[in-house]
């Protein structure tokens, strides 16, 4: 395995995550043979196969999802607390292995080393939040309109959940769901991308460690690994009552008709044409970092990416000026060297549809600040390297209502609030928000029922970035699901409503009379 163009030595790495090399002495990757399909893995750092993978069968599926059943009805009856310490002994696990874990998810995805150690912490996180939870999963009890009687309800575990996530965060977003699902006394499959299918092997072989010591039932987690027919057999099968799908809005209309065919339960979170308001009172020094990772962030490939910047008039030349400053300070390149901001796009296609969407924009009369581009010479030999580009163009234009995931910022002129608060809203999507301000007024209205329209809405914060304590999600096309904090552990669990009669007579509600 060839590791001289890499700051990390990927063998080593790979071998801490339990992934050995299954023909030592060759320089073709690791090869995981167990059928005649194979997905290979590619780094976008240097364009290198590191691994292949073999699909799964629907055979092999089968047999996953009948282990996924046992284990669901043992784990269960396991006390919640209980479930929770499992929970907490897989947070000290990556702990452990936050270094190497973010160094694949760096090496294998593409996003900057600082944003692959960022996403384990993310993990770890989520599982000391989940821990807490296991001692919580509480429902509420109620008067009874009949006497003698008594009204609560209560959640129950729900069954298998499977997960269906993006390359972009190829194991918080795993996390998110299953610390949840598993102190809810589910089991999981998870059908990662196809395109980052290492991290999560990686993730099941330090699940492994803790659940044969911690003695949890076979089968609470698996993995299925395949593009999207695989991921068919998972939302087609009325053994999964619930299905979490992370991807794009086509992918979840999709899961959505499927899952709802079969009268199952879907959580999406799709895509993101993330928007930030600066006002005329912003304070540009402060929020300027903010905006520029907001943009360039793991390539722009986060569904809370900034997507357009609306400006204020009186302060757009400034701004504009500003940004694009900020724009050639950039260093674009190896994401692993610590010195650099921004990494390669993941693959080829995304490079494409990057391009498309440059030239999208000119086409519909785009002017651009910072122009884009594919970057080539030494360093960049993969071709997913490009040049994050901003643009000024109308929030009308068809690209600008698309999400593209790739480095590109719009600029557009606001003068009133209540436009730019419209134009922040008109678009199909509805995930994450900004506004940049030190009025009162203005943040309180953006926040108000008038305001954003999005499941997240900020203020002098950028678009990107979430912590695990808040629920995580977004409206419209972005899909409507919760994920991570408050109360997103009970789509996890099937909710019951009970009434109890202590008396000797059997009233009827209402005050119905049936004597017989």
């Amino acid at each position: 395995m060839e590791t001289s163009t890499s700051p990390i030595n990927v063998e080593n790495m790979l071998k801490q995550l339990g992934i050995h090399q299954s023909n030592p002495g060759t320089s073709t990757g690791l090869e995981f043979h167990n059928s005649s399909t194979l997905i290979t893995s590619y780094s976008p750092t240097n364009g290198e196969k590191i691994a292949q993978v073999s699909e799964t069968t629907p055979e092999q599926y089968e047999a996953v999802i009948q282990k996924a059943q046992s284990a669901f009805k043992e784990w269960r009856t396991v006390p919640a607390p209980k479930r929770g310490e499992l929970v907490r002994r897989f947070g000290d696990i990556l702990r452990e292995y936050k270094e190497p874990l973010g160094q694949l998810v760096s090496y294998e995805m593409g996003k900057s080393y600082q944003e692959g150690l960022g996403e384990v912490q993310e993990m770890i996180d989520i599982c000391e939040f989940a821990v807490g939870l296991s001692r919580q999963l509480h429902g509420l009890t109620m008067h009874s309109e009949r006497p003698d009687h008594r009204m609560y309800e209560q959640y129950h575990p729900m069954g298998i959940v499977g997960i269906i996530s993006a390359f972009n965060f190829p194991v918080a977003v795993w996390c998110w769901n299953t610390a949840l699902a598993w102190v809810c006394g589910d089991s999981c499959v998870w059908k990662p991308s196809e395109k980052t299918p290492l991290t999560s092997i990686a993730c099941q072989n330090l699940f492994n460690m803790v659940a044969k010591d911690f003695g949890a039932p076979e089968g609470l987690s698996c993995i299925i690994n395949g593009d999207y027919k695989i991921g068919e057999m998972m939302t087609s099968d009325k053994r999964v009552p619930l299905v979490s799908a992370t991807g794009s809005i086509r992918m979840g209309k999709i899961v959505a008709q499927t899952v709802a065919a079969r009268l199952g339960k879907s959580l999406l979170e799709l895509g993101g044409n993330n928007a930030v308001i600066l006002t005329e009172n912003a304070d540009l020094q402060m929020v300027v970092p903010a905006l520029v990772f907001g943009a360039v962030g793991t390539c722009g490939q986060r569904c809370t990416s900034t997507r357009r910047l609306i400006i204020h008039d009186s302060i757009y030349d400034k701004v504009k000026e500003t940004m694009v400053a900020a724009y050639g300070q950039l260093r674009i390149g190896n994401p692993l060297d610590e010195k650099n901001h921004v990494g390669p796009l993941t693959d080829k296609d995304a490079v494409d549809t990057y391009l498309k969407a440059l030239d999208a924009v000119k086409a519909e009369g785009g002017q651009f600040l910072v122009e884009g581009g594919v970057l080539t010479g030494e360093g960049y030999e993969s071709g997913c390297y490009v040049k994050p580009a901003i643009a000024e163009v109308e929030n009308h234009y068809e690209i600008v209502q698309h999400e593209t995931f790739a480095p590109i910022l719009y600029l557009m002129k606001y003068s009133d609030i209540h436009e730019a608060i419209a134009m922040q809203n008109d678009v199909v999507q509805g995930l994450s928000s900004a506004i940049m301000t030190d009025s009162v007024r203005q943040a309180e209205l953006f926040l108000s029922a008038q305001g954003s329209d999005c499941g997240i809405a900020n203020v002098n914060i950028g678009t990107s970035g979430a912590e695990i304590g808040g629920a995580f999600g977004g409206e419209k096309e972005t899909g409507g699901g919760r994920e991570s904090g408050s109360d997103a552990w009970k789509v996890y669990m099937r909710r019951q409503t009970n009434t109890i009669n202590y008396g000797n007579s059997l009233p009827l509600a209402q005050g119905i009379k049936f004597d017989l």
